[in-house]
């Protein structure tokens, strides 16, 4: 199940095992949940793909990594929101990308890859507004923590939501063009290489596709 990860995924997965442990050892204990979180999170989607019985390109679940361990660990406990200006948006984007992309997956699963009962560009449009939605739905959860429990996740209020919205969108255009393309025979790697990849691992779902 582990073995055909990628090294950078193990290499993530390590070292997040070994800050757990100093943290333990030290007995900073906000630094190893916050560890343990990330590990989970990171790792997650390897048990929630065997049990589904699907077979998740490695490339992905290694990206899923780098993005958890973003936001959380070095973004929460490194503060790189707060040193830098772009990690917020950096993070946002990354996560309306891959939204995007599992919004086009799973509408092309829906048809079982029929490019005739779903065009390139309806399957395209329902991964935007899934990508889309999840942003938005994360910007209303940051607005009830702030509320509810003083949080300051809004950071600057209006300015903060609005631009993360505005990087929202641009990601998920990026992640449904990138399904778009790969409808219309454009797969030369990159984004539309992990759809591929995706396609050829798990060919049941998309029994009615031919290129």
């Amino acid at each position: 199940m582990f073995s055909d990860q990628t090294w950078l995924a193990r290499l993530i997965w390590a070292a997040l095992v070994c800050v757990v442990l100093w943290a333990v050892f030290e007995w900073q204990l906000e630094l190893a949940f916050v560890a343990l979180a990330t590990l989970a999170l990171s790792m997650a989607p390897v048990y929630v793909a065997k049990w589904a019985d699907i077979r998740v390109p490695p490339s992905f679940i290694a990206a899923l990594g780098i993005f958890v361990a973003g936001t959380l660990f070095l973004g929460e406990v490194f503060d790189f929101y707060g040193r830098l200006w772009w990690w917020d948006m950096a993070m946002h984007a990354s996560s309306a990308i891959g939204f995007g992309l599992i919004g086009f997956l799973l509408v092309f699963m829906m048809f079982q890859g029929d490019r005739y009962a779903a065009p390139p560009i309806a399957v395209a449009f329902f991964a935007f507004c899934f990508g889309m939605t999840i942003g938005t739905l994360w910007e209303i959860f940051e607005f009830g923590m702030d509320q509810l429990f003083g949080f300051n996740m809004q950071k600057s209020g209006l300015l903060d939501t609005m631009s993360d919205l505005i990087v929202n969108m641009i990601g998920a255009v990026i992640g449904a063009a990138s399904g778009f393309a790969y409808l219309k025979g454009q797969a030369r790697g990159g984004l539309t290489g992990v759809i591929d990849e995706f396609v050829q691992r798990n060919p049941r779902f998309f029994k009615r596709w031919t290129k």
